[in-house]
């Protein structure tokens, strides 16, 4: 319980720091912080809950991450449906909060794309379905490789959780333009949930593609770049 208790409060500071800086901060007339700030939020919100609670459960607060760590042999598959329903609740929890917060704002009209993951006309860059999903799947491909290799046991010790908050950070800087970035399907499924029909209906991306990504890190990690394989 001590390790689904850490995978609900990681994911749900990942999503309340990185979503909440998206629908507060990164807009804000002539101070926002912009895409530039919503990647390092998101990048922040690993780093800070890798040492916070990794040492508990692992620090993966995403089920693509759960699932690319036991593709690479590395997480118990007993373990992962524990892990991922913990991850997408704490993820809808910040949403929820989040909405509380925006909603009581005093020209609050209605809650807007919520930093919601999208394809086509929901793509802040109006980037097509085929372009979001190989951003998708090679990004997430990319920092799968990353995890497993800062975490592999004869890496350097402790600097893990900053090569991957980096990771997060890299991968938000290219990619916000493109899906609004997910690499994370309990963050698209939190922030889906509440910015409507339109974004529930392209959520099947936002799972497929980060999962395909991972399994595929995975195996390459597994058979390739194990120096023990």
């Amino acid at each position: 319980m001590k390790k689904l208790f850490a995978e609900f409060f990681g994911t749900f500071w990942l999503v309340f720091g990185g979503c909440g800086s998206a629908i507060f901060a990164a807009g804000f007339p002539e101070l926002g912080i912009g895409f530039a700030g919503v990647a390092l939020a998101f990048g922040l919100t690993v780093l800070t809950m890798a040492y916070a609670v990794g040492h508990i459960s692992g620090a993966h607060f995403n089920p693509a991450v759960s699932i690319g760590l036991w593709a690479g042999g590395v997480f118990p598959a007993k373990e992962l449906l524990g892990y991922i329903i913990a991850q997408v609740v704490g993820g809808i929890g910040a949403a929820g909060v989040l909405y509380l917060i925006v909603s009581g704002k005093s020209d609050f009209v209605d809650i807007g794309s919520f930093a919601a993951n999208g394809y086509g006309e929901l793509s802040p860059g109006g980037y097509g379905m085929v372009s979001v999903l190989i951003a998708e799947f090679v990004l997430t491909m990319f920092f799968l490789l990353i995890i497993l290799g800062s975490t592999y046991p004869k890496a350097p010790a402790g600097f893990a959780g900053i090569a991957i908050g980096l990771a997060l950070t890299l991968i938000h800087l290219i990619s916000i333009p493109i899906s609004n970035t997910s690499v994370n399907p309990a963050r698209s499924t939190s922030q889906a949930l509440f910015a409507g029909a339109d974004y529930t209906s392209q959520l099947w991306l936002f799972w497929l593609a980060p999962i395909a990504g991972a399994l595929v890190a995975g195996f390459l990690h597994k058979t390739l770049l194990n120096k023990e394989a």
